[in-house]
């Protein structure tokens, strides 16, 4: 036969030639172990992990939050630096409302009685001046306290500086007190108020539960094992359950999240939803990296003396600002995707046989007796003879 001839009737045999799986049944109890366990892994992947870990029959749907703070306290201090004062809510809680956070000072360092005037900027290399000759006028530098006027001013009776318009006398932060001003800030207590909603499923939830009443808030606290549904925390308690000391943390401040985790099972066998509280710090202390450490910003009150000269005390305000962090993912029982993971359970299952043909065909001792009973050719010339031919694997 030409060799035209042959490549055309084989690619009548690819394109008509039709096959049909054909049933070997093959009595081996090792074979038959790798085809029950592989079956067993499958349904167990499937059972285990998609449906009761990941529980892949539940349609999903993400958390929409709102959240209110009020804090409450007061505190005492007695300074060598300022007359004896009383603080409550207004004074050490700023801004008064905050989205999803508020911030509690703690410590500061205070500039009274500041007025527009020229004084001698603080001495740094760059301010350090001899004469008039090393003063630009005009020059702002983003690093000082002002706009050098060209002059050359006495700063201390050796050093000498640069003057500048600024508002007078410039701040000294370097004064911070070693210890927190408003330490017993750690006594004060804020409650959280916490509204969730699931549009998917048309679910609300508060943190405060329906059952509790106002006489039952203004006496609790939270508390992991006595009291856990009470939106009302302790600094301190809070502080000390991200693993930090507050009067350390209060001395120039830092970060501290709150975190209230709404994932919730909404089928109708499931535990009720009710929010679980951690505490953790957000900015990153370490002993290798500690330059620029804690949260601190500043902020100013303004006068007018009677003369009309306008006056300011500027505070440079340490404290701990308190993230209120809300996620979650509420699932409930859908059927389509528990027909789509049901499919692709069949589908893991219609690999099984495929494994253990390969299986047998490669490992076990009959492998060459088991390719040629695999697959027949059967030709009209042949009748009801039979040829063994290759192995084509995931038939039955």
């Amino acid at each position: 036969m030409s060799k035209p001839a042959s490549c055309c009737q084989k690619f009548v045999h690819y394109v008509f030639d039709y096959e049909t799986p054909k049933t070997l049944v093959i009595s081996d109890i090792g074979l038959g172990c790798v085809f029950r366990f592989c079956q067993f892994l499958v349904v167990l992947y499937v059972l285990g992990y998609v449906c009761v870990v990941q529980k892949g029959y539940q349609e999903t749907d993400s958390v929409i939050s709102m959240v209110t703070t009020k804090v409450k306290g007061f505190a005492l201090t007695n300074t060598s630096d300022m007359d004896p004062r009383f603080w409550d809510v207004a004074d050490f809680v700023i801004p008064p409302q905050g989205d999803h956070s508020f911030f509690v000072l703690t410590n500061m360092v205070i500039t009274p009685n500041q007025i527009q005037s020229h004084c001698p900027e603080l001495p740094n290399p760059s301010t350090i001046c001899e004469d008039d000759c090393n003063c630009t006028p005009g020059h702002n530098d983003p690093r000082g306290n002002g706009i050098q006027t060209g002059l050359c001013g006495n700063y201390s009776t050796t050093v000498k500086t640069c003057e500048v318009l600024s508002w007078c006398p410039l701040e000294i932060d370097s004064k911070l007190p070693e210890r927190a001003l408003l330490a017993a800030a750690e006594n004060f207590t804020v409650l959280i108020k916490n509204s969730i909603t699931y549009p998917k499923f048309n679910y609300h939830r508060r943190n405060i539960h329906w059952s509790l009443n106002s006489s039952y808030l203004k006496r609790c606290e939270f508390n992991w094992v006595t009291d856990p549904n009470c939106p009302i925390f302790r600094l301190k308690h809070v502080i000390s359950e991200a693993g930090e000391d507050f009067q350390d943390l209060a001395v120039k401040g830092g970060v501290i999240g709150i975190f209230i985790d709404w994932s919730c099972d909404l089928d109708w066998w499931a535990r009720p939803c009710h929010p679980k509280y951690s505490f953790h710090r957000l900015d990153i202390k370490t002993p290798e990296n500690n330059v620029a450490p804690g949260y601190n910003f500043r902020f100013a009150k303004y006068y007018k003396s009677p003369d009309g000269q306008e006056t300011r005390t500027l505070i440079k305000a340490y404290g701990i600002r308190f993230d209120v962090i809300v996620f979650g993912t509420a699932g409930k029982f859908g059927i389509v995707p528990t027909i789509v993971n049901l499919g692709a359970a069949l589908s893991f299952l219609s690999l099984v046989p495929m494994i253990t043909d390969w299986f047998m065909v490669t490992c076990m001792k009959k492998r060459d007796f088991y390719s040629q009973q695999k697959t027949t050719y059967l030709t009209e010339e042949t009748g009801a003879g039979s040829v063994p031919m290759g192995t084509t694997y995931g038939t039955q």
